[in-house]
Parts: C-alpha cells; sequence; structure tokens
C-alpha cells in the first residue's frame, strides 16, 4: 500500500472521527451524555492525534496531546465535564479539524495559531477538580492479580516512543479503567544520567491486570503504539490452566440469572474507492437498459415458440431489481456526514454577529445518495448563513419583541417517498415582503406598477445580484448566495421553496432525489412521445367524465374529484406534441403529489406501463430545463424525457394562489 494511499486513508478516518467528537461535545453541551460518552470523545481524538503522530503532523499531536490530557482528567472523575470545559474543548475540536485541513491540503496553519487554545487546556488540566478524586498513582497499592481472573503484560517502549505522540501514562490509566491494575517498573535499561537523553523512553513496565476481560480489549489499548514497543501479553496462569481461565471468564461474562443480554453483533466494513462503486452503478444502469430491451423483444415471440422465456425475463428482472437496491445502497450515507459541519458554522458566526443562537438539528441519519450529500454542503451554509445573519433578530430585538434571547435555528431531513426533504427554519423576523418588493423595484427587477403575490415576492431573494442588506459585511450584502442556492439544488435534479411569516420566522425546504442513478418510473404516451413519470409521485389515474371538466376564466381547467378542484396540465401543450388527446374526457389524467403545490393532472393520451429506469442528467449537456428532471432510454432504443411534476406544477401553483378554495360557480363554464 502506498504512501499517499495510507495518508488519504488516515484523513477519511480523521473525518469521521471529527463527526463522533462533535456528536459526543453535542451530548455533553446538552446534558445527553452517557457513561461512555466521555471514553468515546477521548478514543477520536486519540486515534487522531496516534495517525497524525505517524505522519509527523507535530502541532497537530501538540493540540491532541493536551486535549487527550484533559479528557482523561475527566474521565476519571477528578475533573467535572462542566459547560466551560466543554465548549473549550469543542474550539480545540475546531482547530484540530482546520489542522487536519492544513495537512491534507499540504498548507501550514499560522504560526502560534493553536498556543492560547493549549494554554487554556493546559490550565484547566492543572486546575483543581470539582468531580470525584482521582484514583491513586501509587499502583503499589493495586491488589494484587489472582490465576484466572486477568492478563500480564510485558511493555518494553521504544526509544522513540514518546517523539511519536505517545504516552505510556495514558495507556497505564486506560488499562486501570479495566480493572485492579499492579504497575511494577522495570529499570533494566535506565543509563546513566551523563547518557540520558530526556526524549528517549528508557523505562518499561509488567502490568498484571485483575480483570477478566477479552485479550482484544487489552490490545486495543496498545494498538497505536504496537510498532513503538515490545508488547507481550500472557494470561496469569500457567498453560495447562487455560480451560479453567476460559471458563472463569465466561462466568464473569454472563448475565445475571433470568436475563437475557444480548451483544450487537460487531459490524464490519471495507473502504472502497468511489469510482469504483461509481463504475458499478453505471453497468448496473446498462443492465437495466439491456433488461428492458430483452423484455420489449421477448414480448414479440410467441409463448409456444419459447415457453420458458418469459418466465426467464421475469426472474432476471427480479434478481436485477434485488441488484440495483444494493448497489443502491452502497452509494448512499447519512446527511450526518453535512450536518455535522453546522454547528461550528453558528458558533462562529453567531460570535461574530453578536446574537445568541441554538442550533436543533433531526434526522441526520436520513441516508441519501453520496453524489447529493457532497454537493450539499454550499448551499446549506448559504441557507445557514441567511438565517442568522437576515433571519434572526439581535437579542435586545428579540427581547424588546416578547421572544426568547436566543433565537432557533432547525435543521432537519426525512425521506417522503422517493425524495429527500431538508428543511431549515429559524424563529426570526421573517422576509420584510414590502422591504424585497421595494428593493426589487428599485433595482428594476420588478415594474414598478406590478401586483405580485405573496409567493411571488418571496421568490425575488432569489434572484442574481438581489440583497435587502443596507451594509455590505463580510457576512452578507453582496447578493451572491441564495441565487447560487437555486442553482445547486436545480442542478441536482431538486427545487427549493420558501415559506414566512413577518414576525415570526422563515422556512426553506429543499427537495432532492433520492437517487440520481435508478428509478420507478411510469412510462405515458403524448401523441408520438413517450414520456416519463415518477411512481413516487403518482397517487392516481383516471378517465374523467366531461361533467368533471371545467373551465376557469383565464386560469386553464380544473378537475373536480370527490369534492376538490385539482388544476388540470395538457402535456400536450406544454411540449408541443401534435396528433395528441386534446379532450380529456377521452385520455387519461394522472394525478400526480408533489411536495409544494399539492395535486396536479396531467392529461396524457394512454398509459404504457411501468418500468426501471436509468436516469441520464440533462443538466450535464444542456443546463437545467423546467420541468425535466432527466432523460432514460426505453426498451425500443429510443430517448425518453423523465417529467419534473413540481417544476410542470410550478404555474398550476400560482392560478391555485389566486383561486379561493370554494370556487364560485360563477367562475365555472
Amino acid at each position: 500500500m502506498s504512501f499517499d494511499h495510507l495518508r488519504a486513508t488516515y484523513f477519511e478516518e480523521s473525518a469521521e472521527l471529527l463527526e463522533s467528537a462533535y456528536a459526543q461535545l453535542s451530548a455533553l453541551a446538552e446534558d445527553r451524555a452517557d457513561g461512555d460518552t466521555l471514553h468515546a470523545l477521548f478514543r477520536a481524538i486519540h486515534s487522531i492525534k496516534g495517525g497524525g503522530g505517524a505522519f509527523g503532523f507535530t502541532r497537530l499531536v501538540g493540540l491532541a496531546h493536551v486535549m487527550e490530557t484533559l479528557l482523561d482528567r475527566m474521565r476519571d472523575g477528578s475533573l467535572a465535564a462542566t459547560p466551560d470545559r466543554v465548549a473549550l474543548l469543542l474550539k480545540a475540536t475546531d482547530a484540530l479539524a482546520d489542522f487536519l485541513g492544513a495537512e491534507q491540503r499540504e498548507d501550514a496553519m499560522p504560526a502560534g495559531a493553536e498556543d492560547a487554545l493549549i494554554a487554556a487546556l493546559g490550565a484547566m488540566v492543572e486546575a483543581p477538580g470539582n468531580g470525584a478524586p482521582p484514583p491513586a498513582m501509587a499502583e503499589a497499592a493495586a491488589p494484587a492479580a489472582k490465576p484466572g481472573t486477568g492478563w500480564r503484560i510485558l511493555f518494553r517502549p521504544h526509544a522513540a516512543l514518546f517523539r511519536h505522540a505517545n504516552e505510556p501514562l495514558l495507556l497505564i490509566r486506560a488499562l486501570r479503567a479495566l480493572g485492579p491494575l499492579a504497575v511494577t517498573p522495570l529499570l533494566d535499561r535506565l543509563p546513566g544520567l551523563e547518557a540520558l537523553e530526556p526524549e528517549d523512553a528508557v523505562l518499561a513496565w509488567t502490568l498484571d491486570l485483575a480483570a477478566p476481560v477479552p485479550r482484544g480489549q487489552v490490545e486495543e489499548i496498545f494498538e497505536f503504539v504496537v510498532d513503538d514497543c515490545d508488547l507481550a501479553i500472557e494470561p496469569l496462569v500457567p498453560a495447562v490452566e487455560q480451560p479453567v481461565l476460559a471458563e472463569a471468564q465466561a462466568q464473569a461474562a454472563a448475565p445475571p440469572a433470568g436475563a437475557r443480554a444480548e451483544q450487537p453483533a460487531a459490524v464490519q466494513s471495507v473502504r472502497v474507492d468511489v469510482a469504483k462503486v461509481d463504475r458499478l452503478v453505471n453497468l448496473v444502469g446498462e443492465l437495466v437498459i439491456n433488461q428492458a430491451m430483452l423484455l420489449q423483444l421477448g414480448s414479440a415471440v410467441p409463448p409456444e415458440v419459447c415457453p420458458g422465456l418469459v418466465a426467464g425475463l421475469e426472474t432476471l428482472s427480479q434478481h436485477l431489481r434485488e441488484l440495483q437496491e444494493g448497489v443502491m445502497a452502497i452509494r448512499t450515507q447519512p446527511v450526518k456526514s453535512v450536518f455535522s459541519r453546522m454547528p461550528r458554522l453558528v458558533r462562529e458566526l453567531s460570535a461574530q454577529l453578536g446574537k445568541e443562537v441554538r442550533l436543533v438539528v433531526t434526522g441526520e441519519a436520513t441516508e441519501i445518495d453520496k453524489t447529493v450529500v457532497e454537493q450539499l454542503a454550499d448551499p446549506l451554509t448559504h441557507l445557514l448563513r441567511n438565517a442568522l445573519d437576515h433571519g434572526l433578530e439581535a437579542p435586545d430585538q428579540r427581547e424588546a419583541a416578547g421572544k426568547p434571547r436566543q433565537g432557533t435555528v432547525h435543521l432537519s431531513a426525512e425521506q417522503r417517498g422517493g425524495r429527500i426533504l431538508i428543511e431549515l427554519s429559524d424563529d426570526g423576523r421573517g422576509i420584510d415582503r414590502a422591504r424585497v418588493l421595494a428593493r426589487a423595484r428599485e433595482r428594476g427587477i420588478v415594474a414598478s406598477d406590478a401586483v405580485l403575490t405573496d409567493a411571488e415576492i418571496d421568490e425575488l431573494i432569489f434572484m442574481p445580484g438581489f440583497s435587502t442588506a443596507a451594509v455590505v459585511s463580510a457576512v452578507s450584502g453582496r447578493g451572491v448566495g441564495m441565487d447560487v442556492v437555486r442553482r445547486n439544488i436545480q442542478s441536482l435534479g431538486g427545487r427549493i421553496t420558501v415559506e414566512s411569516r413577518l414576525g415570526e420566522g422563515s422556512r426553506f425546504v429543499l427537495s432532492l432525489p433520492l437517487t440520481l442513478a435508478v428509478m420507478d418510473g411510469l412510462v405515458v404516451s403524448v401523441g408520438r412521445e413517450a414520456y416519463i413519470l415518477p411512481i413516487s409521485a403518482i397517487v392516481e389515474s383516471l378517465r374523467p367524465r366531461p361533467q368533471d371538466i371545467h373551465d376557469v376564466v383565464g386560469r386553464g381547467q380544473v378537475l373536480s374529484i370527490r369534492g376538490a378542484y385539482i388544476p388540470l396540465l395538457a402535456l400536450h401543450r406544454v411540449f408541443g406534441v401534435a396528433d395528441a388527446v386534446t379532450d380529456p374526457s377521452r385520455g387519461i389524467v394522472v394525478i400526480a403529489e408533489t411536495d409544494h403545490a399539492g395535486r396536479i393532472g396531467l392529461l396524457v393520451d394512454d398509459l404504457v406501463g411501468q418500468h426501471q429506469v436509468v436516469v441520464k442528467s440533462m443538466e450535464e449537456n444542456y443546463g437545467p430545463i423546467p420541468g425535466i428532471g432527466g432523460a432514460t432510454i426505453l426498451g425500443n432504443g429510443r430517448v425518453a424525457l423523465i417529467l419534473d411534476v413540481a417544476g410542470l406544477a410550478e404555474p398550476a401553483e400560482r392560478t391555485r394562489a389566486a383561486r379561493p378554495s370554494a370556487m364560485p360557480a360563477a367562475a365555472l363554464h
């Protein structure tokens, strides 16, 4: 394995360890910690430090070492996890992330950037604790280990142990946490004073652990020093007594009578290059296309000519679907990898703006296509900065308005149908539509005599170069951000909507496809053309009666169904298709559900059938196309467009906004 590959693996693992560290710190800050929280946090920092030492990241190691020391005192109870200590550890973890980023870019952090943090952490380590007193350092008082109850560890560090950022005392403390420990120093390598090198490790130890723990638990403690020491781990009994030891360990680990303590199975994983996964996804996509072509050809063969053909194709289709689902599962990952970056942004920006902000995150375990996750960071960053700068008021202003001084921003994710909805809301001032409209008229974006609905005014904030900020600052005011958000979301086949109430706050909803590769679709015909409707968006299909179709003056047609009115959209008009059915009572209306605009009826000629289709991006070659989510290749080799129902529904949504819920009879003809 090459050095570059090892280095890349270290940074990938460190990113995961940072996510774990932030999760544990959040649990501590929000009083959700359990018995393993501090241990998990310590392990994350220790692992980052150990790997950093192997690559010679000296400054990173120095910062991680003093963090580790403070965490060790918090673990053994000599220091409590007070809010100020947790806040300092958060800042130190932020700095650790900066060091990792700089090393990955092969850049250098400013000289002395970590000095103040190291000094503050060191002061906390030396400060008197307010927790339980630490265990005595005199190990001679530890009870002697009894045969059959533990392990004897011979630990002989190499001379360079300290220079590789390892600390024997922390290892000994970790062993002591497993049970009673007897420590015997070995001085046979101790040189004379004139030959002593201060940076060399010269001591060795015999460590008798009087606890029936698995050998693997002991080996895990020495995981990062195995290359820097001579290590021997032996049972505290002769070899002939091994069955007795195994029985004693099994009895000690057994649950009480009547109790069932089931241990979760260990999760095994393997790292795979993303390019290899993408290649696999593309191959599965090609298989789906070929399978559709085989089905098309098979349907033309009389059953009596080849009786097993149809059954074989159906079996192939079932196996291919299972293969596709398995490959898609490999590509998905939790949105936590993006959400975990947001708390730091909130901390830094709220301090810069002088605002008190609480970020609430839910649904971070929701899984989405890796390609989508990687491109979410920038849009969410823009939205969060906008919420803190424009949305939330200053503490004094909130207090004067009868609100808590601390504003709340809620970031959530959930899967709904075949899409992922990501919401970011705040309890701030909301959109001042009068101010937005005035600024738009001032900039010539909107005509001075134009009359806009609330929804149309809200859409103005996504116009390029638009901003209501009175002063340009380091945070905002240049009109760059919200148009970028919409453009990035649209490039992913998604859309963004906004809802706002003046004085109560705003809510942005990002609707994204669950995957960008394969989907289930309904093939519909319009004239000689075929289109694909996502199955996840379809509610029902029907052939309406003539009396259920009504014309709305200046607004098109609506379908009356079960006491509700649904806007009708004729696809032949949208795409300019000739020789299509124009009378809804002679065609088929497919009723589809959208995230924001409710239900809409799409007029088509006929339903061809349901198929699994491979999604090919249109944006890469043509840019975003309103109402089109992509393209695919059908079994007959023809290209069919995949429709974006919500994009098609936007004109109908404006029609719905202008129409009262109970439509007057005079409006219908």
